[in-house]
């Protein structure tokens, strides 16, 4: 099955060189993944890549120190690939605090080895940790709410997970392979621990290059919904909100740019859901049932919105129209029942 993603559909995408264009292929995307070829051609940290590697560390160095940030290492033999140990009781890398220049030098002395150790520092916002980047690199799209956060490092294969934002990703360095999986396909991709994972999402447990099918029989489901795109620098993509998406980044130094857009707006639905697993999933089917009704009526149903429209305003309490003043009361609904009698 080694070969399974040179059968994979191609992502959809457009020549991104317009801007104008680019937006307005963004507006029409409804909600399904799209490669923005040239998009940020011009950037010049992209033609310092095309010089080499010495050429863009020397680049990416002139902004200054910044604050030291995170830095995943790995030995030897890792490739990149930051995971669970086999045993599941940790990871295969650990954690340090770097500047980006010393991150650099790092990443210039594992360029010269054969089997090198493994450094990624991954969602680190440009303003903080690369002071003059963004007046230097706009992007030519709207990204609404987004941080540009940088994730850098040598060649990295991060596992299949999802974001809760729509995602505009930017390939500066290097090369970078995208295979996406819709929504649907997550009952298709065996999932790690939803509360303790390599770095923030849960991720799938299936090898993506070469997957264990008999392991893993329900794979076969999710790799015939995937869609694939390698990006050069200058590309980027668009990656809609809960779609789950497997990055391999290829050279020495790899640099990629993302913006999720209204990133941190509202409440985590995956904490939503991780109570679900405590208060409602382990319920006798009848009242599991009984629940379900609740959840079309007050959420998934299209009359939610309304469903205490019945009520006058100052009585509708949680299940009013969303508010500053109804987000905290419900806050303080969820923190009273968590700390109450066990």
């Amino acid at each position: 099955m080694k070969d399974w993603l040179t059968r994979a559909a191609p992502i959809a995408e457009i020549d991104a060189r317009d801007a104008s264009a680019a937006q307005a292929a963004l507006a029409a995307a409804n909600g399904r993944p799209l490669v923005l070829r040239g998009l940020t051609a011009d950037w010049p940290l992209v033609a310092a890549g095309k010089e080499g590697i010495a050429a863009l560390a020397e680049r990416l160095a002139g902004y200054g120190p910044g604050a030291p940030m995170n830095v995943f290492t790995a030995p030897p033999g890792t490739h990149g690939h930051y995971f669970y140990r086999g045993d599941m009781t940790g990871f295969n890398f650990r954690t340090e605090q770097a500047t980006m220049p010393e991150l650099l030098d790092r990443l210039l002395w594992a360029s010269t080895l054969a089997d090198p150790p493994s450094f990624y520092a991954g969602s680190t916002p440009a303003a903080d940790f690369m002071p003059g980047f963004l007046a230097d690199h706009p992007l030519p799209v709207a990204a609404p709410g987004a941080i540009p956060r940088l994730w850098t490092g040598n060649a990295s294969h991060i596992a299949t997970h999802f974001d809760q934002s729509d995602n505009i990703a930017v390939v500066v360095a290097g090369l970078r392979r995208f295979v996406l999986f819709p929504p649907e396909q997550v009952a298709n991709l065996y999932l790690g621990p939803l509360n303790k994972t390599p770095a923030g999402q849960p991720v799938s447990m299936v090898a993506v290059d070469d997957p264990d099918l008999a392991r893993y029989p329900r794979f076969a489901e999710a790799m015939a919904a995937a869609a694939v795109a390698t990006l050069d620098p200058g590309d980027a993509i668009f990656i809609p909100s809960l779609w789950w998406h497997n990055i391999r980044a290829t050279g020495p130094l790899n640099l990629m740019v993302n913006y999720w857009c209204d990133a941190g707006a509202g409440s985590s639905p995956l904490l939503a859901f991780a109570h679900s697993l405590l208060a409602i999933r382990d319920l006798p089917a009848a009242e599991r049932a009984a629940w379900r009704t609740w959840f079309d009526h007050f959420i998934f149903g299209d009359e939610g919105a309304a469903a205490a429209d019945h009520l006058p305003p100052h009585a509708q309490g949680v299940q009013g129209a969303a508010s500053p003043e109804r987000d905290e009361t419900i806050r303080n609904f969820v923190l009273r029942g968590l700390m109450g009698p066990r």
